[in-house]
């Protein structure tokens, strides 16, 4: 499995399809240019897929039907390519980009509608969650129509020239200058793929022989668990293992941006993933058939997962005007039981959200593997809600490990970050203990920076993180980097201490003056 990006040629399809953003300026507000954008370069990668099927399938029917006239192929082909059981998906139309832009520009929109129409439903599917058909309107009212069709008809941008994980990498770096030209800051973030490989292998996911289910409450264009499932196909070395992979493991995530849900749709599609279920809800709040916005679509009184990952994104806000607040303090009583954290960061309720779907011990058990900034470490003082979380966790003993990563590992931010691993059923040596690993100085710089990202974790930096947490629970194991604790180690009592005097009638003499000097380290040490 390719661990590493062709960064010179991603720059330049990056900045190319950049261009056509740029020609929107002065029609289209700086928040609108991504659904412009975005919904084309999808349609133009599942045209790819569809037309290399048709030119397969093609050759394949004339090898065994060679009199065939080509009106007659033609007619069979699109038979076969309208039967669900022969191709993932359809279009009943003989229009592609290119034909379209090469007819009358006086029937331009017409023509487009048509083929955009004459998808199957599970691209029509994607194309309503990007609204694309509103977003067209504007486009022939701007006069941009026809650009940004001449721009994308041959773009090569089918799997066999752009694999998933570059993909992945051209929709984040987009994301990033979409959030840059509209003056948001973009709080998620693009996994890179060696470091999910790294939480796959912490988690050691083993080549099932019974159904296998992965979880992401957070799942973003779906990098996480395609990478996962792509990394036990890697590890499964006979036929007869990689078709247990495929037959007996299953993919669920959830995702709030319908922009994201749509290309993670797409994404699966191309792959012909009929094992994978994508859906769009906010994972931390729950359902509401009559709410206009619709929450957590795997809840965990129907559903258990053996094995979860995420990333979610840092520091999202979900109270005040903002927010969901009033929706998810419905789960107070029951999944967020422990406590809830400060409204401007979610983090735990994304973990807490993992845990309320772990399988019970009896039925073998569920572990986790989860992306964090430093803040669910130390946010929050003694009694509040994070720390109430953490203390529930602890007091469970599902906190096995907490890795501290390399910074600028990832695209779009340079901040150190931290994997936790948790579960509900420990071996007997890691009872009630918890391993820290230092994993700060496992990398080496990429020959070529991308984005924020300028360290990469190698393979021998990830056998090192592996073996130290593997090897790391023995008796007698030494390595300055590891360290091993008690649950306990980690509670706390917060104290308030009152120094008092008194007069001379022997009575509390108390008084409250203010005291300007600031602490700071070294004025305490004096």
């Amino acid at each position: 499995m390719a661990l590493s990006l062709n960064k010179t040629k991603l720059d330049n399809l990056a900045t190319d399809i950049w261009k056509s953003a740029e020609r929107l300026r002065g029609k289209f507000k700086a928040y609108e240019y991504q659904s412009v954008i975005l919904p084309i370069i999808v349609i133009r990668r599942l045209e790819c897929v569809l037309l290399a099927w048709r030119e397969k399938r093609s050759a394949e029917v004339l090898a065994k039907r060679p009199k065939l006239t080509e009106k007659e192929l033609a007619k069979l082909v699109k038979e076969l390519e309208m039967n669900p059981q022969q191709s993932p998906f359809s279009n009943k139309t003989d229009w592609t980009l290119r034909k379209v832009y090469e007819e009358d520009h006086m029937l331009l929109e017409e023509n487009f509608r048509a083929y955009i129409n004459g998808f199957s439903k599970n691209v029509d599917d994607i194309i309503e969650h990007f609204n694309y058909r509103a977003t067209i309107s504007l486009m022939v009212k701007n006069n941009r129509l026809a650009p940004i069709l001449n721009q994308y008809k041959e773009m090569e941008l089918g799997p066999d020239k752009l694999s998933g994980l570059e993909m992945g990498y051209i929709y984040e770096e987009l994301l990033r200058r979409f959030s840059e030209q509209s003056g948001e800051e973009a709080g998620e973030h693009f996994t890179p793929r060696e470091v999910i490989r790294l939480m796959v292998e912490l988690l050691e996911i083993p080549v099932p022989d019974r159904h296998f289910s992965i979880y992401d409450p957070a799942g973003g264009t779906g990098g996480m668990v395609s990478v996962a499932k792509e990394h036990m196909l890697d590890r499964a070395f006979t036929p007869a293992e990689k078709e247990r992979v495929e037959k007996f493991l299953t993919l669920h995530c959830e995702e709030i941006s319908r922009t994201n849900y749509a290309i993670c749709q797409a994404d699966f599609l191309i792959k012909n993933d009929k094992q994978a279920t994508v859906l769009l809800g906010n994972s931390l709040i729950p359902h509401d058939p009559d709410s206009k916005e619709p929450g957590d679509q795997f809840p965990e009184t129907k559903y258990r997962f053996n094995h979860m990952l995420s990333n979610p994104p840092f520091g999202v806000t979900w109270g005040g005007k903002d927010g969901y607040e009033k929706e998810a303090r419905k789960l107070q009583k029951t999944r967020y039981q422990a406590g809830m954290p400060r409204v401007n960061d979610g983090a735990l309720l994304f973990l807490q959200t993992m845990l309320a779907k772990m399988q019970p011990p009896e039925k073998g058990g569920s572990r986790i593997a989860i992306i964090f900034n430093g803040s669910p470490l130390s946010n929050g003082n003694c009694g509040s809600g994070e720390s109430k979380i953490r203390r529930w966790i602890l007091e469970n003993d599902w906190l096995d490990a907490i890795v501290m990563l390399p910074d600028q590992l990832f695209y779009n931010t340079d901040i150190f970050t931290y994997i936790w691993l948790l579960q509900n059923e420990k071996p007997a040596d890691h009872s009630g203990r918890v391993m820290l690993i230092d994993a700060r100085q496992q990398f080496e710089k990429e020959p070529k920076s991308f984005g924020n990202k300028r360290n990469r974790i190698t393979e021998a930096h990830r056998q090192w993180i592996e073996q130290c947490y593997r090897e790391g629970w023995a008796k007698g194991y030494a390595d300055e980097q590891v360290k091993l604790f008690h649950t306990t180690d980690f509670a706390y009592h917060k104290v308030k201490v009152v120094f008092w005097q008194t007069d001379e009638h022997d009575q509390p003499a108390i008084i409250t003056e203010p005291y300007e000097r600031k602490f700071t380290a070294a004025n305490l040490a004096k």
